[in-house]
């Protein structure tokens, strides 16, 4: 039999509820790993641990004292962390013309303050440990912009930027900080676009598809495996090419 890839590794997973995290997570557990599923929506996070074979937790990554309990909760309960997963995301779409202050500040608070509170937090841990991999999760929205998404590119690209210093950070202490962009995944999120716009961005991928949620899974799965054991500071695309 061939060893699993995360066999014994304790992995935490945030917007684990469904769509992209939650397939996340199953994979991650798929290849050995103890997964703690996190997810503002308590009961969501629930029905996907259970669903997935992991711990499902209820968890706001933009509050500080929540993030830190998660992590030490974690680490008491388990031992070690040595995954984690900056994934929580929302959208609230809107022209520069019709975008409130308030969906700014929303989005960019779950996005880019959510993973950076993840990334302090962890890498806390894995510094101690000697030991660790944090993915934060990007978009190709962060890289190219989306009309009526200047808050979610903003954040996106904000992203890639906390990355690549948090990275030359705890390098030496061999924790590792990677970020993946997803491009047109199949989610509920993507579900809720017109289907003219979907079918219009679909059409302009080289693959000619959309991607699906296994398929950033399989991203995660490599950055945080010691198949990657050289990897940091990188920034994954999985878009079927394209932006490339």
């Amino acid at each position: 039999m061939t060893e699993l890839l995360l066999a014994e590794r304790v992995a935490v997973v945030t917007g684990a509820g469904q769509g992209i995290g939650r397939e996340i997570a199953r994979t991650l557990v798929t290849h050995g790993a103890r997964v703690i599923l996190a997810d503002i929506n308590g009961d969501l996070a629930g029905d996907a641990a259970t669903d997935v074979g992991g711990i499902g937790v209820a968890c706001d990554v933009t509050s500080p004292e929540q993030m830190h309990d998660l992590v030490t909760g974690v680490t008491t309960d388990l031992g070690r962390l040595d995954v984690f997963v900056n994934n929580a995301g929302i959208t609230r779409d809107a022209s520069l013309k019709k975008m409130s202050v308030e969906d700014f500040d929303m989005v960019v608070r779950v996005h880019l303050r959510g993973a950076w509170l993840g990334v302090r937090e962890a890498s806390a841990v894995m510094r101690e440990q000697k030991s660790g991999s944090i993915v934060n999760i990007s978009s190709l929205s962060g890289k190219s912009g989306n009309p009526g998404q200047t808050n979610y590119s903003a954040a996106k690209a904000g992203i890639v930027g906390l990355t690549k210093a948090a990275a030359k950070e705890v390098a030496h202490h061999n924790v590792r900080v990677n970020a993946i962009q997803p491009g047109l995944i199949r989610t509920p999120m993507t579900a809720a676009m017109p289907p003219e716009i979907f079918a219009e961005r679909e059409a302009a991928v080289p693959m000619k598809r959309a991607g699906e949620p296994a398929e950033v899974a399989g991203a995660v799965v490599f950055l945080a495996s010691e198949l990657s054991s050289y990897v940091t500071g990188t920034v994954l695309e999985v878009g079927g090419g394209r932006f490339m």
